[in-house]
């Protein structure tokens, strides 16, 4: 008879074996991209802990990324993606550098991908993986060639959609089977990676759960907003008039957050009384966090930056290193995954 640690091993590499082969890695645990934090040295320690980093290309340049990628196989030899924005102004140049230096893993984030990129990326060889926020649009990318997708739901941080991981999960998970799908938002815990494994998933994203490790470049300050804070403390940007939409940003609220509020109350008084029209309106409102999430992450301004987070930033508890971040999540997987063969054994 099986040992209860053999079983809960078993069962563990049975749940995420698709997305261990897909992502070339030892455990399915992909690395959120996070803008300026996701650099080489975290993506480099994610790797190597058996998880699978994920570089964030944000608004770099090409030359700029170049080095990321290279910089990042000079710490490790293990599998990582690169992270590239469709909005970006030079994306062909960035899906050229990433073919150029062979990367095995591209995710294309940031609104649909355009098809001249996907075709690119499929007839180079490299797997191309796209974030899916709907069931629709996950058809619809599957039909277009990606080889996985992304649900991430709004407990995530950064920019969000409106619908909650959980459902998301339910909608997608069922019904989506020809390529692996990766689950995000709000995972702060083993347990719940167990959950959406067992519901389908071929594996997960984490990224606020990493700002803290000691490989992540976040300054000390950013680093101390996160371990103070709990869970209703990362809020989504509020909008105040319909007429001026914003993309939700999900972050730790600070004085920021509040001049935000008053500065598009300001900029729509302004426009009603006819001093700037409403696309100059639209613009200064949407230039107001320029540069706020470098300054948070690189120069731990924690007032006027941009404290990006998910919900799950009240279970980091410390700093610590990646791998002891990884082995944690693997600990309260494996725990969960034994108690349940404890307590069928109990009853059989």
């Amino acid at each position: 008879m099986q040992s209860l640690v053999n079983k809960t091993e078993l069962w563990l590499n049975h749940l995420w074996h698709r997305g261990r082969e897909f992502l070339n890695c030892q455990y399915a645990v992909m690395g959120g991209a996070m803008t300026w934090v996701s650099e080489h040295h975290l993506v480099a320690a994610i790797s190597n802990a058996g998880g699978f980093g994920v570089l964030a290309s944000g608004a770099m340049s090409p030359e700029q990324l170049a080095k990321e990628i290279l910089a990042t196989r000079r710490l490790t030899k293990q599998s990582f993606g690169v992270n590239l924005i469709t909005l970006h102004p030079k994306l062909d140049e960035m899906v050229n550098i990433c073919l150029e230096l062979q990367a095995t893993h591209v995710v294309l984030a940031g609104g649909l991908p355009p098809i001249g990129a996907i075709t690119r990326i499929k007839q180079s060889g490299v797997k191309l993986i796209c974030f899916a926020p709907t069931l629709g649009i996950a058809k619809k990318l599957i039909r277009s060639g990606v080889d996985a997708l992304v649900i991430e739901g709004a407990e995530a941080g950064g920019h969000i959609g409106p619908v909650a991981t959980a459902v998301l999960a339910q909608e997608i998970l069922p019904v989506i089977r020809e390529v692996p799908v990766f689950v995000a938002g709000g995972i702060g815990r083993g347990e719940m990676i167990v959950a959406y494994l067992e519901m389908g998933a071929a594996g997960v994203q984490l990224g606020t759960k990493f700002v803290c490790a000691q490989e992540s470049i976040a300054h000390p300050k950013m680093k101390q907003a996160f371990m103070q804070a709990q869970a209703r403390d990362a809020l989504p940007s509020v909008q105040l008039d319909q007429r001026f939409p914003i993309i939700p940003v999900r972050a730790l609220v600070n004085q920021a957050t509040q001049k935000f509020i008053q500065f598009q109350r300001e900029t729509i008084n302004r426009f009603e009384q006819g001093v700037v029209d409403q696309k100059g309106a639209q613009l200064e409102i949407e230039h107001f966090w320029a540069g706020a999430l470098r300054r948070a992450v690189l120069e731990g301004d924690i007032e006027a930056g941009s404290l990006m987070a998910g919900q799950s930033v009240g279970m980091v508890s410390g700093e610590k290193p990646v791998q002891l971040i990884v082995e944690e999540l693997l600990l309260q997987a494996k725990q969960m995954i034994s108690n349940r063969f404890a307590a069928m054994e109990a009853i059989s």
